[in-house]
């Protein structure tokens, strides 16, 4: 579904402003909801991204290494909570496949099994390829992440179905965001606030009337992650310093956004909700 709607609405430079404004005509005639204006625009506006537009770079990505022991390996699965990861041989450039984690619990059933009999084949793009292309053929290869590589033939990133289709779901992040460009807080409909993974801490402490530590970290984004030991994924809810923070969206090993509300006790820590 996702695939025809982008073939579909995949615009030319001068239609896409027309497009959206039509989009937004349309929603102010109540004749489409919001949430449907929101993800339509997502599509438009994909039509000139890339696949290193959205992916994780190179040094974010999470990767095992081929030669590790089961418990290294076990403990990078569990720290990470992904489902799929690169795995490298040698250099964290070489890619030689990706494993399920799930089937490394074979290992565990059975020691002398060979990891590399485990493998999936790499699905490689150039990083300049489009998204459109791209959603494409994730659905041809049945594919659900993929390697980018730079002009070089070096790995660049790695990019999954879902950051392609969050640009989709997620463009609503772009209502919220100033006229120079730098995020902060805004107040929503339900009274609670949107807060921006980079905004500072300060200004956390300062609109909440909280005491969230300042001393190691500048933004609320690194704060959070660090007391979680990983970046928190979308829908996960935590609870630090007296406030509820729920991820609305995460791309490119960061929280872009989260929301956030008072909780009626003092909460010192981080509980995962």
């Amino acid at each position: 579904m996702f695939v025809r709607l982008v073939e579909f609405l995949s615009p030319g430079p001068d239609s896409t402003a027309e497009l959206i404004q039509t989009l937004a005509d349309a929603e102010h005639r109540e004749l489409i909801e919001p949430e449907s204006r929101v993800m339509l625009e997502g599509v438009i506006r994909m039509a000139s991204m890339s696949a290193g537009d959205v992916m994780v770079a190179v040094r974010r990505m999470d990767m095992l290494d081929i030669d590790a022991p089961y418990e290294a390996l076990l403990a990078t699965v569990i720290t990470t909570g992904h489902s799929r990861f690169p795995v490298f041989e040698d250099s964290r450039d070489n890619i030689i496949g990706i494993l399920l984690a799930k089937d490394l619990l074979k290992l565990q059933r059975s020691p002398d099994l060979n990891l590399r009999t485990l493998l999936r084949a790499p699905f490689f793009v150039p990083e300049s390829k489009g998204l459109n292309e791209l959603l494409r053929e994730f659905r041809a290869h049945r594919s659900h992440l993929a390697i980018a590589i730079d002009e070089f033939g070096k790995t660049a990133g790695l990019i999954t179905i879902e950051d392609v289709l969050e640009e989709i779901v997620g463009e609503i992040e772009d209502e919220f965001d100033d006229d120079d460009g730098q995020s902060s807080i805004f107040t929503l409909a339900d009274g609670s606030q949107r807060v921006a993974g980079d905004t500072l801490i300060s200004d956390v402490n300062d609109a909440f009337q909280v005491q969230l530590p300042e001393e190691d970290f500048d933004t609320i984004g690194g704060l959070v992650a660090h007391e979680l030991g990983r970046v928190p994924r979308r829908g996960e809810a935590l609870e630090l310093g007296g406030l509820r923070f729920v991820v609305m969206l995460a791309r490119g090993g960061s929280v872009r956004w989260f929301k956030v509300t008072a909780v009626r006790h003092a909460a010192d820590g981080v509980q995962q909700g």
